[in-house]
């Protein structure tokens, strides 16, 4: 099946946002950014200029896939994870829960319509199974 042009879910920019903020914070072009977004599995650059500056503008962009988001992680210089949940948030509407400590994490349907206390048993719920591991 060949990769669309999708646009993010209603309301969500996880992905967009963060590519906008490290961008910013690490003073690059899409130009210099596309050149570090190298997947570290193959050493090809993985994204294009072009794509970035289209998720930058809020413009419908190829749904990233998995050599994509590994490159992402390199130029962006995050983690992996963090790009992972804010494309799968913004796409698939897959929001995560962390616990506490940061070593266990949940995909929540609708965890941006929980109230904070509902969101804080679901944290309590994710360390206590943690913690049984």
């Amino acid at each position: 099946m060949a990769a669309q042009d999708r646009s993010p879910i209603a309301g969500r920019a996880q992905l967009r946002e963060l590519v906008r903020d490290r961008k910013a914070a690490l003073g690059l072009s899409y130009e210099r950014l596309a050149a570090r977004c190298l997947d570290p599995e193959t050493g090809e650059q993985a994204v294009k200029s072009s794509w970035l500056h289209r998720l930058a503008t809020d413009l419908p962009v190829q749904i990233p896939d998995y050599p994509m988001l590994r490159g992402l992680a390199v130029g962006l210089d995050v983690p992996l994870g963090r790009v992972q949940d804010a494309a799968g948030a913004e796409f698939f509407g897959m929001d995560v829960a962390w616990s506490a400590s940061g070593e266990a994490r949940a995909v929540v349907q609708g965890l941006d319509a929980l109230t904070p206390t509902q969101r804080e048993q679901i944290q309590r719920l994710i360390d206590s199974i943690a913690r049984q591991e």
